[in-house]
């Protein structure tokens, strides 16, 4: 959990969830989904921990508890491998990604009811970022001078009875640095150092919920951006949390704390700097292309002549981020000003994939589209279902979202110099969604066989007219475009969302809707596109603001926000 308190009065906190660890290593990278997926089984069936663990996929282990990799085991193992090495391991199936998601947002559920204004960012199904400065700002004003030890947090500000007692002469959990004695001295209840101390005791408390309300424990950093937050969270893990001192500018007499703590680190693993835009620069700074040699944020830094002008030079180019330079340069001064987003209820998209050793026949390719399309509805009911309403014993549908959308992506023939046949571009059809998707009189089985006959199948058929000779590496299909139902509040519309689907069927049955994104027409295959698409399955906004794409046309590397002016381009060309 990170808690951030910034320069700027504002406080934010980084949260990573897990149940009790004693077999289960924790991480703040968003990409160790792994450790949480172990964790879940863990929290199910407790008797788990004390034995080597595996998650399968496929015929891989995506994670495995700390018992098993204490035994040998690792993260992208093969199975026979697994069993080989460790004859007992347990090994349990992870392709439904059900229980993730839903002690997930368990987890987030939770978390939210505790920060006023709901300034909760989920990111993945394991992280979390919490915006807190109204809560200490409050709780600071509030501190008696005469009697710091006996402080009260107020998590209420109408009930004072809602709240837990603490000792606001001292920082709960770590420091960096790190301190003898993680207490301070009697100070301004406004000082950032004061502000800091009284938001460890808020996340501790956080954590201490979600371990006794549900099992999980949680790591966290505290610190005044997401930046820091996120990466001060990873000096003591797991089940642990870390306050990142001030100065956060160097004075007089006492240098940066942000510099001492980011210095260290390899530039790889500051997040925001990618490995296009890390291998970059360690040619620059090394003089060597391609070179494994690791560098530091110091190293670049200090390195002579670096800053803003010399970053846009080095990492420019056709496609670079505007600004990039000043960002960059920002980054390893560890400036982050990116706002905690208020936490939503209904995401943007509800997207389900899978990939494929060989997927090259009609019926392969309608079996695993029908198992695709349960998976859908089902996370379309799970997400979008409100069952708080009493009147409503099926429940009262949140949102609706309007468009289908199927996603392949063909493998290509393999390099000659390689032998390697991987593409990372997908081709996309997309659709009105028909609206019995939402009729809960249907079972969810019936309910995919149809949505694959009479839409899914033919919008395939469209993409790939040949009745063979293709061959898929995955398979997508999501909703899109979220509309929110109308409800008692003034600014809702109060329009027949139902109404309004069988409009949208009847109009626009005869057209493609085309995705926002990149997008490249296919000569003559009117309504096909090629787009790169979110990889995350979780359905929530994870795209990386950095991220590049390789225009399929001319090659060029192409930003995200730039994808859509890069299309007019070569359409006007």
């Amino acid at each position: 959990m990170a808690v951030l308190v910034r320069n700027d009065s504002r406080i934010i906190l980084h949260l990573v969830t897990l149940p009790d660890l004693t077999a289960v290593t924790l991480t703040y990278h968003i990409q160790d989904y792994d450790c949480f997926y172990a964790s879940v089984f863990e929290v199910e069936q407790p008797e788990l921990r004390s034995l080597p663990l595996a998650v399968q996929q496929k015929q891989i282990v995506v994670t495995c508890n700390y018992e098993a990799r204490r035994r040998g085991l690792h993260k992208l193992q093969l199975i026979k491998d697994a069993k080989r090495i460790c004859p007992d391991v347990v090994i349990v199936l992870g392709e439904d990604l059900t229980k993730f998601r839903n002690a997930s947002k368990e987890l987030y559920l939770l978390v939210r009811s505790f920060v006023w204004g709901d300034h909760v960012e989920k990111l993945g199904f394991d992280e979390l970022f919490l915006d807190v400065t109204e809560m200490i700002d409050y709780n600071t004003a509030v501190l008696n001078q005469n009697d710091l030890e006996n402080s009260y947090f107020h998590l209420d500000r109408k009930d004072p009875t809602v709240g837990f007692s603490y000792d606001a002469t001292r920082f709960q959990g770590s420091t960096f640095p790190a301190m003898e004695a993680a207490s301070v001295a009697q100070k301004d209840p406004s000082s950032l150092e004061m502000r800091l101390l009284v938001a460890s005791h808020l996340q501790s408390h956080i954590r201490s919920k979600l371990e006794h309300q549900i099992g999980f424990t949680a790591t966290g950093g505290i610190s005044t951006s997401k930046l820091l937050a996120k990466l001060v969270g990873n000096v003591h893990k797991p089940n642990g949390q870390t306050t990142l001192l001030p100065p956060y500018m160097a004075t007089k007499n006492r240098t940066s704390s942000v510099f001492q703590f980011l210095d260290d680190h390899e530039i790889r693993k500051i997040p925001g700097i990618g490995s296009q835009i890390s291998q970059k620069l360690k040619s620059y700074v090394t003089g060597q292309e391609n070179t494994d040699e690791k560098i530091t944020v110091k190293d670049v830094r200090q390195f002579p002549g670096m800053g803003p002008p010399l970053l846009d030079r080095v990492l420019g180019g056709p496609g670079s981020t505007k600004g990039i330079g000043m960002r960059m340069w920002s980054i390893l001064h560890g400036v982050d000003n990116s706002e905690v987003l208020e936490g939503r209820d209904v995401p943007t998209q509800i997207s389900i994939e899978d990939s494929y050793g060989q997927l090259d026949t009609l019926e392969g390719v309608r079996r695993e589209l029908v198992v695709l399309s349960r998976s859908l509805v089902r996370r379309i009911r799970t997400d979008l279902l409100d069952m708080s309403d009493d009147t409503a014993p099926q429940g009262k549908w949140r949102a609706h979202p309007r468009t289908l959308r199927l996603s392949t992506r063909p493998r290509l023939p393999p390099d000659v110099r390689t032998g390697r046949a991987y593409s990372s571009k997908r081709i996309s059809r997309s659709a009105p969604l028909p609206p019995f998707v939402f009729n809960l009189d249907e079972n969810i089985d019936a309910l995919a066989e149809r949505l694959v006959r009479e839409n899914i199948f033919s919008m395939f058929r469209k993409l790939h007219p040949e009745k063979a000779g293709w061959n898929l590496s995955l398979l997508n299909v999501a909703v899109t475009n979220m509309v929110e139902t109308a409800g008692d509040q003034k600014q809702n519309s109060g329009r027949d969302i139902g109404k309004m689907f069988r409009q949208q069927e009847t109009v626009l049955k005869d057209w493609t809707v085309q995705e926002p994104g990149f997008s490249s027409s296919l000569p003559g295959d009117t309504g096909v596109t090629l787009e790169i698409q979110p990889q995350s399955d979780d359905g929530w906004d994870d795209d990386e603001p950095l991220g590049n794409i390789d225009c399929p046309i001319c090659g060029a590397s192409i930003p995200h926000f730039a994808q859509l002016a890069h299309q007019i381009y070569h359409s006007e060309k």
